[in-house]
């Protein structure tokens, strides 16, 4: 019996492999991602898996790397350069990251990139399955460019928990329809367990594609797929506060940072730091700078914009664009502005090693994030973590995930320059106490929800999805529980079966009048009811001429509009009829009301119910309407003693006192049975559940929350079920 065992699966791994004088030398990544997990996978057993960022000249370097990583718990997926072209700089970063950053027209939808991806994350996948998975064990897949893996590695192995977190954005729906394999990207997230995400925004975002573009039902933030519960989470990602904290107060960071200061003479000192990409909302940011000389020229000697820009794909035309644009505003603002002894912009195009930022942290009055569309963005986070001490002022773009997180800093619109300009303007000239306020609120949040508290809240609730799925799997119907069933079965005498109709016998039918019992059907139920000890109770929400159309000449009870009808014990119809129908007309009028406003929704009435069809209004929009529909409708219950029942897009009022529980337990006082079966699909059968004997067999047709006390995952699988009861082999009649 090995272990629990952690895999972390990423594009990179947390080193890189460089070559110097005819040997390779591994060097380790200061990334937020590495430090985070290093706790993790440096523990004994565990794994993580990624490509070692450097293609090997031949069989023996794989070797030699393979041997060096091994040792640190690194396992490599080397690629070569054709991989990388398609699978990392074609469809991660020409078609998903321009997607998923709200830039359609920069999507390169080119077939081969796909392909490449495709086979990329197989062969992710491949070398994941390598190291022996074992239920047990743990599978946690990061971002955008293994959006397949989750479902790759769960078609080998149903057991094992995968969780998913993507570090940048998820578009809204409308915007990934757009991509051509955006089917097969969800279907690979859905392999996971838990897939989660920095901001409540994407969660939405990624909610609302299952829903309208694969049609998955949704409860509050789970969806249910291959016969799983899946959970879409936020977990906003930290940075390491305690190192970020120590190194701006050590010694060597504050000499440092005072020589930052000094050189630029004490002046205003605005800090930017990006990734060369067009997400970041550079170009926008030069141009408030220059706003900001133009129109307040008090400020000009003044103030000095510290720029760093860290090289990216430069060879990529839309990234070479943007730097030679980026080089052409800076000459020209300094140009314009500067003069002998003061440059507005001091800018740079290169990487730092992690002191120099620290020391710039340090010693910055103000830090300028205005991303036009981030995940997450560390380097506000960082920027705070160096600030116990010292005072300063984050000005943050609200299209930053961790606008949505962080308390106290200036929230501006990216696209606008004049709102950049005026946060500047209020940063310059922000009083000392209300500067240490804001960064103490934010302070507070980066120091609590940091990156180990982001790893364990991510864990803690991978293990409890796991625990519900387990129960889940303990009410499912399996070939064990159901030998149970046919073994109480065979010992009884006299076998009462109560069948819902809609949902449970026959599937959802867009129109309701074409959901007639199919052959397959009746062939079922006259098996089952062939047996002497057996007898059938059809119990619906139908009316019950519609029940006579179909079931007329059979020897079943039927029981229609929730019990408001029944042919029990002769076989003719009854009523119940001292039931009040006033309240019909003031229901009526709401309801007639919401279809003329939606497209697609009808009234059905009842002798004693009235409801409401939903099923072919455009999703959302029906959702949204059922809502303000049951809203209306609350206040008028209570006077008349009704119930609302929320079913599969339906809603449906009736009198209280008319329920399937009720209807049912008047046949089992009267009929005495030994054996009872009870199976349905929705809210309406709960009642049934409830009242039933403790005894009796109750199923849910779908996994939801339930009275009953077993659930089967799909209608299809209902006949095969009761096929099982309908098998001669099963009950020998004395």
């Amino acid at each position: 019996m090995h272990n629990k065992r952690t895999i972390i699966v990423s594009n990179r791994l947390p080193v890189r492999i460089e070559r110097s004088n005819g040997e390779l030398l591994v060097i380790p990544s200061e990334g937020g991602l590495a430090t985070g997990l290093g706790s993790i996978y440096k523990e004994d057993g565990n794994i993580w898996v990624g490509w070692p960022g450097f293609v090997p000249e031949n069989e023996n370097e794989k070797i030699e790397v393979t041997e060096k990583l091994k040792s640190l718990n690194l396992i490599p997926v080397f690629l070569t350069e054709c991989e990388l072209e398609g699978y990392y700089e074609g469809f991660s970063n020409e078609v998903l990251w321009p997607i998923f950053h709200y830039h359609p027209s920069y999507a390169v939808y080119d077939e081969w990139y796909w392909n490449t991806y495709e086979s990329v994350n197989k062969k992710f996948a491949d070398i994941v399955m390598e190291q022996e998975i074992a239920d047990t064990d743990e599978v946690w897949v990061h971002d955008y460019q293994l959006m397949l893996l989750p479902k790759l590695i769960r078609a080998s192995n149903s057991r094992i928990s995968i969780g998913y977190f993507q570090h940048i954005p998820f578009p809204p729906d409308e915007l990934f329809r757009g991509i051509p394999w955006r089917d097969e990207l969800l279907k690979g997230l859905l392999g996971a367990d838990l897939i989660a995400f920095h901001t409540y925004n994407d969660t939405q975002h990624f909610l609302n594609a299952c829903t309208h573009i694969l049609g998955l039902p949704i409860q509050n933030n789970c969806l249910r797929s291959g016969g799983r519960s899946v959970y879409v989470e936020v977990f906003p990602m930290g940075i390491d506060y305690d190192k970020f904290n120590e190194m701006a107060h050590s010694p060597d960071i504050q000499r440092r940072a005072q020589e930052i200061r000094t050189y630029y003479n004490n002046r205003k000192f605005i800090l930017s730091i990006d990734r060369l990409d067009y997400s970041k909302g550079i170009i926008e940011r030069l141009r408030a700078f220059e706003a900001l000389l133009k129109t307040y020229p008090e400020f000009q000697n003044e103030v000095i914009l510290y720029m760093l820009v860290v090289p990216s794909r430069d060879t990529v035309p839309k990234y070479k664009e943007l730097h030679d644009e980026i080089n052409r505003m800076v000459g020209q603002i300094n140009a314009v502005y500067g003069n002998n002894e003061w440059t507005p912009i001091s800018y740079f195009y290169n990487s730092y090693d992690i002191k120099e930022l620290s020391a710039l942290y340090v010693a910055s009055d103000i830090c300028l994030v205005t991303s036009l569309r981030d995940g997450m963005n560390l380097v506000c986070k960082e920027f705070i973590a160096s600030k116990e001490v010292e005072n300063g002022v984050l000005i943050l773009s609200e299209m930053a995930g961790a606008s949505k997180e962080l308390i106290g800093p200036l929230l501006v619109n990216p696209h606008s320059t004049q709102q950049i300009c005026e946060a500047l303007r209020t940063a310059i000239n922000m009083p000392e106490e209300e500067q240490r306020k804001r960064l103490n609120d934010s302070l507070e949040i980066v120091k609590k929800f940091n990156i180990r508290h982001w790893v364990r809240l991510f864990f803690k609730r991978l293990k409890e999805i796991k625990s519900i799925q387990q129960e889940e799997r303990a009410r499912r119907i399996n070939p064990e529980i159901l030998q149970k069933f046919l073994t109480k079965y065979s010992e009884s005498k006299k076998c009462l079966f109560f069948l819902d109709y809609d949902g449970t016998l026959i599937g959802f039918n867009n129109n309701a009048s074409e959901a007639t019992p199919t052959n397959d059907l009746y062939e079922v139920l006259e098996d089952l009811q062939s047996n002497p000890n057996n007898q059938i109770v059809i119990i619906s929400g139908r009316p019950h001429d519609t029940l006579s159309d179909w079931f007329a000449n059979k020897q079943y009870y039927l029981v229609a509009e929730h019990g408001a009808w029944s042919n029990y014990p002769e076989f003719v119809w009854h009523t119940k009829t001292h039931i009040s129908t006033r309240w019909k007309y003031p229901i009526k009028h709401v309801m007639t009301k919401f279809t003329n406003m939606t497209a697609g929704s009808v009234v059905e009435e009842k002798n004693y119910s009235l409801a409401w069809h939903y099923r072919k209004v455009q999703s959302g929009l029906g959702n949204l309407r059922a809502q303000e529909l049951v809203d209306h409708l609350r206040y008028l219950l209570p006077h008349h003693g009704l119930q609302l029942l929320m079913g599969n897009k339906v809603i449906e009022v009736k009198n209280s006192e008319l329920n399937k529980g009720r209807a049912a337990m008047e046949i089992v006082n009267d009929f005495k049975p030994d054996f009872i079966f009870a199976i349905g699909d929705d809210a309406t059968d709960e009642d049934m559940f409830l009242e039933l004997p403790a005894d009796s067999i109750t199923v849910k047709v779908g996994s939801r929350k339930s009275a009953a006390r077993y659930y089967i995952e799909t209608q299809e699988e209902v006949l095969k079920l009761i096929k099982k009861f309908a098998q001669p082999t099963y009950h020998t009649v004395d």
